[in-house]
């Protein structure tokens, strides 16, 4: 089961052949322990108790870092993947709230129903729903569409029913479970739930806080490669955007507040629509800011001039890379 944007084939084209200045920037892979720590992120593994907020403290604890914000917001008594940025990166985790999300759910039925009853009515409760948040929510209650891409039974025991949900950004898994037990007539509440993926996360990346503060640990004594492996590049935060490469002397502009217009433009991914927020990426693959598509793909390889991203949210410092006498944007 994947989520709408794992479906894409991610078609990368060249419409200028260049090179990079291997005197500026550097591979995200290539980044130093010390840089991690102030513009990374963790797929941490929240366990049930704490609040997001108070997992998020003991990762600023654990690095000594000021700031750590985390990104999709897990009740005390759920766990699973919560990515938390760090230091410079923690803008990042606006970008993860929209991403689609998954979970493993238990569900409790108030009444016995039979395997091929539950299975039928829970494969029509897919697609888009109708939705009214908890009394006790961080958004407006008040009637919202929202979509579940897909549901699947994972086992049935008697009235305990283990699914694995993948659903838009803002979908309450244990409403949806009220509300389906509204559908058969007898009533259901959710007994356990974990989150499995966020945006282009998964529970494959997870680590707790353990893991963290171990691998810390053995940083402070000189062994970084633990830590390496625990905080991913902010750029793992992007996987699940269409992406935009420029040229080496586009990007301290970009840096500097320009917008992103056609002759700086490198190579982009196939099937970039208006209005679609994009990563614009420097040819090292770092992320440099992210912007709405004013162009297509299409129209970007057509044309010579004009604007084609707007709208950008700068990540990278300037003076990354010089700044040229004559800038191509």
């Amino acid at each position: 089961m994947l989520l709408p944007f794992e479906k894409i084939k991610r078609e990368i084209i060249v419409k200028e052949e260049t090179e990079t200045d291997s005197n500026s920037g550097c591979n995200p892979s290539d980044r130093s322990v010390k840089d991690l720590i102030n513009y990374g992120i963790i797929c941490l593994n929240k366990p049930q108790g704490p609040t997001s907020h108070q997992v998020s403290d003991h990762v600023k604890n654990i690095l000594n870092v000021s700031k750590a914000g985390h990104s999709g917001t897990l009740d005390p008594n759920v766990y699973g993947l919560l990515p938390v940025a760090l230091g410079k990166a923690t803008r990042i985790v606006q970008v993860l709230l929209n991403a689609g999300k998954e979970y493993v759910a238990l569900m409790h039925l108030h009444e016995d129903f039979t395997e091929e009853k539950i299975r039928k009515e829970l494969e029509k409760y897919v697609g888009e729903i109708t939705q009214l948040p908890p009394i006790k929510s961080a958004v407006k209650r008040q009637w919202r569409k929202r979509n579940v891409y897909y549901v699947e039974i994972l086992d049935i025991k008697g009235r305990d029913v283990l699914f694995k949900m993948g659903c838009q950004a803002g979908t309450y898994v244990r409403k949806y479970i009220h509300d389906f037990g509204l559908r058969l007539g007898c009533g259901a509440h959710m007994q356990e739930l974990v989150r499995t993926k966020a945006g282009p996360f998964n529970y494959h990346q997870m680590v707790s806080l353990h893991d963290l503060k171990d691998a810390y640990e053995e940083f402070v004594i000189g062994n970084e490669e633990w830590l390496k492996k625990v905080i991913l590049p902010v750029e793992n935060a992007v996987g699940h955007l269409s992406k935009i490469w420029i040229n080496d002397s586009a990007v301290d502009s970009m840096c500097h507040g320009a917008q992103l217009s056609v002759p700086g433009i490198v190579k982009l991914h196939k099937g970039v629509s208006h209005s679609e927020m994009v990563a614009i990426m420097t040819l090292k693959d770092e992320l440099v800011c992210i912007g709405k598509a004013v162009m297509t793909t299409n129209e970007i390889l057509e044309k010579e001039k004009g604007l084609a991203v707007k709208e950008c949210k700068v990540f990278m410092d300037r003076g990354t890379y010089p700044r040229y006498k004559r800038e191509e944007q």
